[in-house]
């Protein structure tokens, strides 16, 4: 009786053995499986708070921008008041002075492209706003500041526009000829001109 029970015993001991080793590997399976999208739910989290950080530096250095066009425009010897600047090289040093003038410590690389580029915003001639040249979507849409309430649910980075002021394009779109032109900066004097010469990486230093 004890010789016939043996291969029964044998054939249920390799039954419990397969179904042991086909629930390790379902189990590891699923293991990975879960590994693999908790990486993913990290990365996109690690993603989104560098962009959320990239965008609080060009809130940042987009107020520098509007202070220093407002500078400009506040200062300046009697024949040369309330002009806005030219280039944003000019806020570096002001033309309209005979020594070194600043009113920017230096120029910024655009957080969001890492580039020594920035789009200017026209009007008659001069530099109303700066703004970044990158077309990727705000994660931010809404709790701005008061000076940048114009950038509620905006779909670009490129809209994010630092004028002085902060209101001028409601104001003074509807004037007729008012209209701004944006323009793309291409080169490194920061003009929106061409360059034959590509731009100069910022080392992060102020001007002295």
């Amino acid at each position: 009786m004890a010789q016939s029970e043996e291969p029964a015993m044998v054939c249920r001991m390799t039954n419990y053995k397969i179904a042991v080793a086909g629930f390790a590997y379902l189990w590891t399976l699923m293991l990975v499986g879960f590994m693999g999208v908790g990486l993913s739910i990290g990365g996109h989290l690690y993603q989104t708070s560098i962009q959320r950080e990239k965008e609080m530096q060009l809130l940042f250095i987009g107020r520098q921008f509007r202070l220093a066009i407002e500078r400009y425009k506040s200062s300046g010897p009697e024949n040369a008041k309330d002009q806005y600047p030219a280039s944003l090289d000019d806020l570096l040093k002001d033309p309209r002075y005979p020594n070194t003038v600043r009113h920017l410590r230096k120029l910024y690389i655009d957080p969001m492209t890492g580039k020594n580029e920035w789009g200017t915003l026209v009007l008659q001639g001069r530099i109303v706003g700066v703004h970044s040249l990158s077309e990727k979507k705000p994660i931010k849409q809404d709790n701005f500041e008061a000076s940048d309430a114009s950038f509620r649910n905006k779909t670009k980075y490129s809209e994010w526009v630092f004028t002085y002021p902060a209101d001028l394009l409601l104001k003074d779109i509807a004037k007729p000829g008012a209209t701004p032109v944006q323009t793309p900066n291409v080169g490194g004097d920061m003009t929106g001109k061409p360059n034959p010469t590509p731009p100069v990486p910022i080392d992060g230093k102020e001007g002295k």
